[in-house]
């Protein structure tokens, strides 16, 4: 693989700021509930190009495409399917001319979700038509002008490995995060140190893996702190939510500062994390006091999880998952989302 953008950064930069959240930013700029933010891409590209902007402007070295639900299978519930090459295409080009105009060297990571089916044998979608459905969106996210492809909030490990196959075809690099949701597991039972071993064995391995989404910050962490402690070869991503959600006015609110987040940045970065963002509910604001934070705080020592909870809050459940005797039961006062927003 030739050498491109991410990897130039990662040689460089003891650490670098991702983005914010997707979902959360649209949907201040007037998206609706129940709609595609793909279609944006065509039908609103000025607010793209303001979604892109809004995180570099705050600081960040690499942004996701808004792209997340635009493989054939989510794109059809809209029927949208057969726009897979153009609404990805779009959000690529957007994202490569705000990254053009940066002025300073930006990461276009091309974002891609999970299908929303059920793999094979526990489902109806098998490894063929996935890794099929992920290939195309990789096409045409590469031909948009990404540098690289970014698959998140993935659950199931054969999805991950799909996901994998189809980039190598495309013939691009790639990062991948997954979603500890469920008491430090996977929405499909794979705790941290599962990851670090999936990941370790893939043929073509992620320029940087980790975890998004999620419950919380302090989760996130604690799944970071797993990772590390399996001695994983690549960078690590940390891109959690800005705290919990709670519904306010009939809206979801995430009740995260941007001095918690700032605070959640440099605790990732001591965790072992190199690449920092935010997801659901992480705004621009957070995004400066991230950056602020991660320039201005000295690298400390790794932190326990008594100190990630005394800075961001308990956790949703008493175990990772990774302990022997496995994870247990979710804290019914801390709820978790599966959607990148």
């Amino acid at each position: 693989m030739p050498t491109n953008a991410l990897s130039r950064l990662l040689e460089t930069r003891d650490w670098l700021l991702a983005d914010g959240a997707t979902g959360t930013n649209l949907f201040n700029m007037g998206l609706q509930s129940g709609d595609a933010p793909e279609f944006w891409n065509v039908d609103h590209p000025d607010r793209i190009r303001k979604l892109y902007s809004d995180a570099v402007e705050a600081g960040s070295d690499l942004f996701l495409t808004n792209s997340f639900g635009g493989n054939a299978s989510r794109l059809a519930l809209h029927d949208g399917q057969s726009r897979v090459g153009e609404l990805n295409r779009a959000a690529a080009e957007l994202g490569r001319e705000v990254a053009d105009a940066a002025g300073r060297d930006v990461v276009v990571a091309g974002s891609v979700g999970p299908t929303g089916e059920i793999m094979a044998p526990m489902g109806s979608l098998t490894h063929e038509i996935a890794v099929e459905m992920f290939h195309e969106q990789a096409e045409a996210l590469k031909e948009g002008g990404v540098d690289v492809l970014w698959v998140e909030t993935i659950s199931a490990p054969e999805e991950f490995k799909a996901a994998a196959e189809a980039f190598a075809k495309a013939d691009m690099p790639w990062c991948g995060t997954m979603s500890f949701d469920t008491a430090g597991r996977t929405m499909m039972g794979l705790t941290s140190a599962d990851m670090v071993k999936m990941v370790g064995k893939l043929p073509n391995p992620p320029l940087a893996f980790g975890a998004n989404c999620g419950v919380g910050a302090s989760d996130l962490l604690r799944t970071v702190l797993g990772f590390a402690a399996a001695g994983p070869e690549v960078p690590m991503i940390a891109k959690g939510n800005a705290g919990i959600p709670k519904y306010v006015d009939g809206h979801i609110h995430y009740d995260g500062t941007p001095e918690l987040m700032g605070d959640y940045a440099v605790l990732a970065r001591d965790c072992g994390a190199t690449i920092i963002g935010g997801c659901c509910g992480t705004t621009p604001e957070h995004l400066r006091s991230m950056r602020k934070a991660l320039e201005t705080r000295p690298r400390g020592e790794r932190p326990t999880l008594d100190q990630i909870a005394a800075a961001l809050g308990g956790f949703s459940s008493t175990v990772d998952g990774t302990e022997e005797g496995g994870a247990d039961t979710p804290s019914p006062r801390r709820g978790g989302r599966r959607r990148r927003g």
